[in-house]
């Protein structure tokens, strides 16, 4: 997937990752596997996520686009 992380990021992710499972699970897991499980979210699921985004943001452009068209009818000039 095209998403990319910063080492920093990267490494925050897997300790949020192994924190998850440590307080909900009660689990140790190691970076390996916590990795693992941040390739799967980001390659498996993110795209699901990044294209409900990209729906909701069309959503939103079209409505400020015709609130836009809108305000510019109003400031039209009756013709003589």
């Amino acid at each position: 997937m095209f998403i990319s992380f910063s080492k920093q990021q990267k490494e925050q992710l897997i300790a949020d990752i192994q924190e998850f499972f440590l307080k909900e699970r009660g689990e140790e897991i190691g970076n390996l596997e916590a990795e693992n499980l941040l390739e799967f979210f980001k390659n498996g699921l993110g795209p699901y996520f990044f294209n409900e985004g990209i729906r909701q943001s069309r959503k939103v452009a079209e409505e400020k686009m015709a609130q836009l068209e809108e305000e510019l009818y109003s400031l039209e000039r009756p013709l003589k």
